[in-house]
């Protein structure tokens, strides 16, 4: 039986077809396959890295001292005469009010000078008030009336001077606030100039710390502050004084933040940590752990460009929180990297992958 010429022929055809694939399979399969494993090796050269997007954002500015409380005011209360302490009214450590007795000296003859000054004082009231009388009626001239004027007002001085006298025995609170130490017990003699007790005002109740000058000029007075003490106690204030003087051994600047501390329960010379608020700009929250430090010791963070390479940035530490730490010294919108950032380098490039 023989074949018709035309079946050949398109066996033929699709003889050549088949072989076409064949061979294209061979050689040009391989050829894909050899692109991709060099793209595959490539991607797999770049390390990968993990980043999250920290956008810019105002925060509050605070500068962190140590510092403690103190008394608005320590006054040593001495006595203005002379005499023996007869008494002391005021129980050492115990809240005092404004004028009250903190020693009590013997009046000794004080008194008695004071009951003559009052008898003279009256004396002359009766001759001053007999001369104008006597002025009326013409028994008396203009000249005598003036010199008993003169001798009533000399009585009335003498009189004011023996109550200045007695009143100098009450040795007396300058100020509302805590009778803190007694120097003066019942039976010591007191000179001009000795010491009672000393008393101190803890209401206001002040917050005292040193700022070092890279932080003096950022604050300003009357600006808020809160101090926490250990005991974790918080309290609330305002700056009143800010030194413009350094200390010349530390180079530090004093600062006076002022607390109400009603109950007088704050205790002088306690440890806090006192943050002033020294207003707000630009900063960026970031996760802790991506913090470095860079071949110059700088703190900072490692970040991603948009290029996909490495840059950093050296940070200053504004706050931190339980969510990270507020920082300042990045711009704008950023890719910061949160892990493999200790294994790779500045201008290196790499794999980013959203932080999980």
């Amino acid at each position: 039986m023989r074949v018709k010429s035309s079946y050949l022929f398109a066996a033929g055809i699709g003889l050549l077809v088949a072989l076409y694939f064949i061979i294209g399979t061979i050689f040009g399969g391989g050829d894909k396959k050899a692109g991709a494993e060099a793209k595959t090796g490539t991607a797999q050269a770049l390390p990968s890295v993990q980043v999250v997007l920290a956008p810019e954002s105002q925060h509050g500015y605070e500068v962190v001292i140590r510092g403690r409380t103190e008394s608005a005011r320590t006054v040593v209360v001495k006595s203005e005469s002379a005499g023996t302490v007869a008494s002391t009214p005021a129980t050492e450590g115990s809240f005092v009010a404004k004028g009250a007795v903190l020693c009590r000296l013997n009046i000794d003859a004080r008194q008695a000078s004071l009951d003559q000054a009052r008898a003279n004082l009256r004396s002359r009231q009766l001759s001053q008030q007999a001369s104008v009388e006597l002025a009326k009626k013409g028994f008396r001239s203009q000249t005598q009336v003036l010199q008993d004027q003169a001798n009533l007002d000399n009585a009335a001085a003498l009189v004011r001077q023996a109550e200045i006298g007695v009143e100098q025995m009450n040795i007396r609170a300058p100020f509302s606030g805590v009778f803190d130490k007694r120097d003066a017990e019942i039976g010591a003699y007191l000179s001009p100039g000795q010491p009672c007790g000393t008393m101190i005002e803890l209401n206001p109740l002040l917050v005292v710390g040193d700022l070092p000058e890279s932080e003096a000029g950022k604050l300003r007075v009357g600006a808020p502050a809160t101090a926490v003490l250990l005991s974790g106690e918080r309290l609330n204030g305002r700056v009143r004084y800010l030194s413009r003087d350094a200390d010349p051994q530390t180079r530090t600047y004093r600062a006076e933040v002022a607390v109400a501390n009603p109950n007088m329960s704050v205790r002088s010379g306690l440890s806090a940590t006192v943050k002033i608020s020294a207003g707000s700009g630009p900063a960026h929250q970031v996760p802790v752990s991506s913090l470095v430090l860079d071949s110059a010791g700088r703190q900072g963070v490692r970040y991603v460009l948009p290029t996909n390479q490495v840059a950093f940035a050296p940070v200053t530490v504004i706050e931190e929180n339980a969510a990270g730490v507020w920082v300042a010294g990045l711009v704008g919108p950023v890719r910061v990297i949160t892990v493999g950032q200790s294994y790779v380098a500045e201008g290196q490039k790499v794999r980013v992958a959203a932080a999980r």
